[in-house]
């Protein structure tokens, strides 16, 4: 037996599961991270990220937006102007972004040995 019932965090039906989805996304914590010190133009975060298409960032961007996390602003100015900033909600992530990153820093060299020692081929990266 499982243990799991009815309500509990990350079954297919509760919103805890849904939230872990959103922010596992390979760009939406990189992108997050990248709004954390203020707000951002689209190009400033290409910049700053660095290996994202203007696509994937323009997509990650309205899906974070859906979701409450990040707020658009466009200015009525020429030429046009648009900055990206996190919500409220949004930035509540940025001490576990900060603790996951610690983590990797410290742990991401073991993590590495332990992929080279497996005799197993793993298919790195997605």
């Amino acid at each position: 037996m499982s243990g799991f019932g009815p309500g509990d965090p990350f079954l297919a039906d509760c919103p805890a599961r849904l939230a872990v989805e959103l922010i596992a996304d390979k760009w939406t914590v990189v992108v997050l991270y990248g709004l954390s010190k203020g707000p951002v133009r689209h190009g400033e975060l290409i910049e700053l990220i660095g290996g994202i298409s203007r696509k994937v960032l323009t997509q990650t961007l309205r899906r974070l937006q859906a979701h409450g996390l990040v707020r658009r602003h466009a200015y009525a100015e020429v030429p046009p102007r648009v900055e990206y900033e996190l919500t409220p909600l949004g930035a509540t992530l940025i001490e576990p972004i900060h603790m996951l990153t610690e983590w990797a820093r410290e742990h991401g060299d073991a993590v590495l040995d332990a992929l080279d020692a497996d005799p197993e081929p793993v298919a790195r990266g997605n």
